[in-house]
Order: C-alpha cells, then sequence, then structure tokens
C-alpha cells in the first residue's frame, strides 16, 4: 500500500519521445482475423517486443481478445507473458536446454525442430509440443518426419504433441511454392495421425495466409503484422482488397528540443547533405536512428507538426544522427516544446509506416522493431 501511494505521489518523468498504442484497433483487427478465418484459432504473435509495440501492452489488450496463446520466442519473452496475459504461450523460438526447465509448464507449449529440444523437454514430464516440420522452407524443422518419428518414439512417449506447425516462404506472393507447401505440410499431418496422433493446433499460415488459405485442415493461424493493422500484400496484389478494414494501432511522437536559425547556403547535420536555399529554421527532435528511426529517411521523409488547426509535413534536413534529427520548418511558429508526429497511424499520410518503408527501402517489419524498448509506450 506504501509503494502504491508513493507511486501516486511521485511525479511523472515527462518523455520527450511516445508511443500510443490504440487498444480498439488491436481488438478490431483480431476480429478482422477472426471473421477472415472462421473455423480456426487467430495465434498473436508478439515476439521481438510485439512487433515494436510492446510486449507487456500487447498482452494487457490481448486479455480482452479470444486468443488461446499469444506466440513468443524465447523464455525472457514467455516471462511477461505469464505475468500480464491470461492464457497460454506459445514459445516458437528453440532456446539452450537448461531453459526449457524454467518455463511454466503448465501455461507453456513449445515448438520442437530437432531431437535435442525434445529430449530437453521430455526431461521435464508431460510438456506440451508443437512437431515444427519443414515443408519447403529449408531453414528449420523436421524434414523427415516418419524417420523422427520412429527414431524418437521413447522420448514423444514423455512428451504430448497438441501441435503440428511450419512456415511459408512465400505467402504474401500468388506462388507455386505455398502450394508444394502445404501439400507436404498435409503429408505430414496424415504420417502424424497414421501413427495414432491427432494435434489438436495444425497452423501453418502467418498474416497472408489468413486472407488467402481456406483448407479445412488447418485449426489455427499465426498473426503478426496484420494483427497491428498492416497489410501483408502490395497494394497490387489480388488480396490486397481483403486487408482493407486493419487499422494502424501504431502512433509514435517526439518533441522539438532546439531550434537553429539558417542563412542560405549554410549546412546541416554530419557531412552537410543538406544545405539552405532559402533564410529559415531548424528544429530538433531527440530521435535518430538508435531509437529507431531508419537512416535511409535521412534528406528524404517528412514529418508532421500539427498546432493551432494547422498541419505541416517536415522534410528531414541532414542525415539522422544516433540520437537526433533535424527538420526543415522555414519560417513556420514552431517553438520548443511542440509535438512532432514520427509514424502516423493514418495510411494515406506521408508518414504513414508503410509509406516511410517505401521511402527508406526497408520492409515494415524492420522498421517496427527497430524502435527502442525503452520508448514510453501507452495504451490509449
Amino acid at each position: 500500500m506504501i509503494n502504491k501511494l508513493k507511486q501516486f505521489i511521485k511525479p511523472r518523468y515527462q518523455t520527450l519521445n511516445e508511443i500510443r498504442i490504440g487498444r480498439q484497433q488491436i481488438l478490431d483487427n483480431y476480429k478482422v482475423l477472426e471473421a477472415s478465418q472462421p473455423q480456426a484459432a487467430i495465434f498473436p504473435v508478439l515476439k521481438s517486443n510485439a512487433y515494436g509495440h510492446g510486449l507487456k501492452e500487447l498482452c494487457l489488450i490481448l486479455n480482452d481478445s479470444r486468443a488461446p496463446f499469444v506466440i513468443v520466442d524465447s523464455f525472457p519473452e514467455a516471462q511477461i507473458v505469464y505475468h500480464y496475459f491470461k492464457r497460454k504461450v506459445l514459445i516458437l523460438g528453440e532456446m539452450p536446454a537448461k531453459a526449457y526447465s524454467y518455463c511454466n509448464l503448465k501455461r507453456s507449449e513449445f515448438c520442437i525442430y530437432n531431437k535435442e529440444s525434445l529430449s530437453a523437454l521430455a526431461e521435464l514430464g508431460r510438456a506440451r509440443v508443437h512437431l515444427f516440420v519443414n515443408s519447403g522452407m529449408n531453414r528449420e524443422g523436421i524434414k523427415d518426419l516418419e524417420s523422427f518419428l520412429m527414431e524418437n518414439a521413447e522420448l514423444l512417449k514423455r512428451v504430448e504433441i497438441t501441435g503440428l506447425c511450419s512456415h511459408l516462404a512465400a505467402s504474401e506472393e500468388v506462388s507455386n511454392l505455398n502450394h508444394q507447401q502445404l501439400e507436404k505440410f498435409l503429408d505430414d499431418l496424415n504420417i502424424l495421425r497414421s501413427k495414432g496422433f491427432n494435434p489438436k493446433w495444425v497452423h501453418l499460415g502467418n498474416s497472408a495466409a489468413i486472407f488467402s488459405f481456406n483448407h479445412p485442415a488447418l485449426t489455427a493461424y499465426r498473426s503478426g503484422l496484420a494483427l497491428y493493422g498492416y497489410s501483408p500484400y502490395g497494394e497490387d496484389s489480388v488480396y490486397f482488397s481483403k486487408t482493407s478494414n486493419l487499422k494502424p494501432a501504431l502512433r509514435l511522437s517526439s518533441t522539438v528540443v532546439s531550434l537553429q536559425s539558417l542563412r542560405v547556403n549554410d549546412v546541416v547535420s554530419y557531412n552537410g547533405t543538406y544545405q539552405a536555399q532559402a533564410e529559415g529554421k531548424i528544429a530538433v527532435i531527440p530521435f535518430g536512428y538508435y531509437e529507431g528511426l531508419n537512416r535511409g529517411l535521412s534528406n528524404l521523409a517528412s514529418l508532421i507538426w500539427e498546432k493551432s488547426g494547422r498541419r505541416e509535413y517536415l522534410k528531414i534536413a541532414g542525415r539522422i544522427c544516433m540520437n537526433l534529427c533535424c527538420l526543415a520548418v522555414g519560417d513556420l511558429d514552431v517553438k520548443i516544446g511542440d509535438e512532432i508526429e514520427i509514424i502516423s497511424g493514418n495510411n494515406l499520410d506521408k508518414n504513414s509506416l508503410n509509406n516511410l518503408s517505401k521511402i527508406s527501402g526497408h520492409i515494415p517489419y524492420e522498421l517496427l522493431v527497430g524502435l527502442q524498448s525503452n520508448i514510453r509506450r501507452i495504451i490509449v
């Protein structure tokens, strides 16, 4: 009680950078995904700090969804899930053998890629496992399932096989590879069933497959990017229109901390790649490539300043620095303390995540997971 009182009385630190996560957008996106695959469960993928959105924050939001699991990569992430999410966690990544013993077996299920991981879990009792098969991506997984089942029959008696899973290599494309992987995966499912195993969770598809696959054998889908409101498809895809109801949930802002006057021909930031063509001002925000603003946006992207009903795009001037970024404001009445929107939640804005990705030449995943975990995240 005393500690809670101290937290209430203690002044809250006023951060200069802030990520706002829209609770309703996440829940609405989850409903869109459910509606696209009504016969299957949707497993939210929260690895890599929930794609930059905040693992703790997404757990709290998803408590109000019907998700039976959330998916993370490792034990450190699972620890956070145990504390903030009410239901189970599926640990997708491989871990050191000892790490499995740290996990809460009652609330965890594990993807198994090889004999070594299976052996570690078999030592712990009736751990629930999802056998991860190599369906054609050739990155990881069990390539010959029938041999694996025969060679590890004794170990498999000491765990409970609750899932079969794999991963698509080209799900966002119209590709024969998708069909080849599905056929291989279904063959493995038949092999597993022929040996007397009948897994509840059969999952191959990710966000893109939710909108393009329709096979009754698949009982779950893993959604990452779409959960956060971004289409996994390009605008020229035949499936793009199916994702039109997704709503970006993230908005990122910073604060002007410095103003500098410029004369004609003055240069800005490292190596003078920006040169003033007229007198004006530069505004500086404390957000650079360390915080997650990709350096490839230097001199190309524009961010939003909005004040007193006026809304303007401010172009990034010069090279983005480690912890700072300069913006050309001309003669606008920008003041120290003004808010600058770095990533907009509106797909039509120049500084939407998709547009910033195109400008920088990086995929949206990279920009999202690059957002530092120490930036304050607020559920709104």
